[in-house]
């Protein structure tokens, strides 16, 4: 499981919080289960009345105070009260659309929340075109997703979360994906899974990945680890092959390098 601390949880994943609730890993075959994110409980109904005559000061708290942490039984009640939607798209209650990706059958979900997730999908689905092709209005496409990478796109958008090996096969479509539709929080998680994940292996693949999608935070720190494990990575039969793609990125890899050892450079 992908660590919780990447999405800023500090009480474990959704899944070990509400473990006997419903997952997706039944969901007419078409998911497998994955933990998905908790977040903090708001005060208790009950905490709102007080049913004493004449409370102590020094041993109530006031009605309007919430307690400064939750507990863990808040948690998973607030968990199971969330998990509405998530019940209702693996037993496609009140499915209204399909999502059709580049290949394979098209996956039922729900406009309420694709319009929640995302601004662009907010307005596609409120624009008059959608409204006015009556026999596609029931059916939107995706075609920079195959079906694989729908299937995890809509369980983030459901769940909040996905598993560590879903996250690794799918990272860099999601990312794309999730800029597209303005999901900021997928692509938010997305950057933090990669700059995690950071090995030498991989380091090369999401600097020229920063680059591209022109992600400065992401290509600034990928540089910092290259720099730091520049020989593993420069002797590797891979820096060639990128060395040939990528002349201007090697460029700013080696002047990165000679900055860090405090090398001047000629003016």
């Amino acid at each position: 499981m992908f660590q919780s601390a990447v999405f800023g949880c500090t009480s474990g994943s959704f899944g070990s919080a509400f473990s006997s609730g419903p997952t997706l890993d039944s969901f007419g075959s078409t998911f497998s289960s994955g933990p998905t994110s908790g977040s903090s409980s708001g005060p208790s109904l009950f905490s709102t009345f007080s049913y004493s005559s004449s409370p102590s000061r020094s041993n109530t708290t006031p009605a309007n105070k919430k307690p400064s942490t939750d507990t863990e039984e808040d948690l998973i009640k607030r968990i199971s009260f969330l998990s509405g939607f998530m019940v209702a798209f693996k037993e496609q209650i009140h499915t209204d659309i399909k999502l059709r990706p580049n290949n394979g059958p098209s996956i039922s979900a729900h406009k309420s929340l694709l319009a929640a997730r995302s601004e662009i999908f907010k307005n596609i689905l409120s624009s008059d075109n959608y409204k006015a092709s009556p026999s596609d209005a029931e059916t939107l496409t995706l075609p920079e997703l195959n079906i694989e990478e729908l299937k995890a796109l809509l369980e983030f958008l459901y769940t909040g979360d996905l598993p560590e090996d879903k996250f690794k096969e799918h990272v860099f479509t999601l990312y794309v994906a999730a800029d597209k539709y303005e999901i900021r929080y997928l692509q938010d998680a997305c950057e933090r899974y990669m700059l995690n994940s950071l090995n030498a292996s991989n380091a090369l693949d999401i600097l020229e990945f920063s680059d591209s999608h022109l992600n400065k935070n992401m290509k600034q720190t990928t540089l910092n680890f290259i720099v730091q494990n520049m020989k593993s990575i420069v002797s590797s039969q891979k820096y060639e092959d990128f060395a040939s793609n990528n002349p201007c990125l090697c460029v700013e890899v080696t002047r990165a390098f000679v900055d860090a050892s405090g090398v001047s450079r000629p003016r």
